[in-house]
């Protein structure tokens, strides 16, 4: 009763993985929308002053990234309890790393709340300076350079839930190769980034977008096929 139990959790955490992917494929396009229509590239004062008015718009962004946030620990869950039994330890740690992107993400979100806040003047009738404006505005056309730092974490989380899938087979070998070299690239892009911050390497993302849409679809409708798992204790055995 009790293994019955465990592969009926098994499997429903495999397809919620499969929403979560899907989810926030579609929360991230939005994401990308809205600031899009409010970051005006090398202009922080037009981006303070755009942002001033679509108010509305600009907290809608900052929901998704908390949307993003909780998601991704929910995906990071769901991952965990489906690939724990390949290798439990290597699970953990792809958990904690998806963890702290989900916390930087919420920070990140946080500090934009705060921008607003500064924008808005204290009591929200007051005007602050063109200076202060200005300066608010090139904290926020920052926006994508700080999502760098939790890439860090995306890219190498799901290297590792991607390895797990190919030694599971739950999914097809070159799906789980594919995301294994998809997040190997955003973590390439992600340190790029860092290190080399004109240098566009965007590109480098666009495999990732087109993996969590073919692994979304997958895990959702097909589930998780159950091959002969052989866990690293199995291993250990013989």
């Amino acid at each position: 009763m009790k293994n019955v139990t465990s592969n009926i959790l098994h499997h429903r955490s495999a397809r919620i993985a499969g929403f979560m992917f899907l989810f926030i494929l579609t929360t991230i396009l939005l994401n990308s929308f809205v600031f899009s229509k409010l970051i005006v590239t090398e202009n922080a004062l037009a981006t303070a002053d755009t942002i001033l008015t679509n108010t509305w718009l600009f907290r809608l962004g900052i929901i998704n990234e908390l949307i993003l946030s909780v998601c991704a620990i929910l995906l990071a869950l769901a991952l965990y309890i489906t690939l724990k039994q390949v290798n439990r330890h290597l699970a953990l740690l792809a958990l904690y790393l998806k963890l702290v992107e989900g916390i930087l993400s919420a920070v990140i979100a946080l500090l934009n709340f705060i921008g607003l806040q500064v924008l808005l003047g204290k009591d929200q009738i007051t005007t602050i300076s063109e200076q202060s404006r200005a300066l608010v505005g090139l904290f926020l056309n920052m926006h994508d350079t700080l999502y760098a730092i939790p890439m860090v974490f995306l890219g190498l989380n799901l290297v590792l839930f991607s390895y797990l899938f190919l030694k599971s087979r739950y999914v097809p070998k070159s799906l789980a190769v594919f995301g294994m070299v998809s997040y190997a690239l955003v973590l390439g892009f992600a340190l790029v980034s860092i290190l080399f911050p004109k240098l566009s390497a965007l590109a480098l993302t666009v495999p990732s977008i087109l993996f969590e849409l073919i692994i979304g679809v997958w895990l959702l409708t097909k589930g998780i096929k159950e091959p002969d798992i052989i866990s690293e204790a199995n291993q250990t055995k013989h």
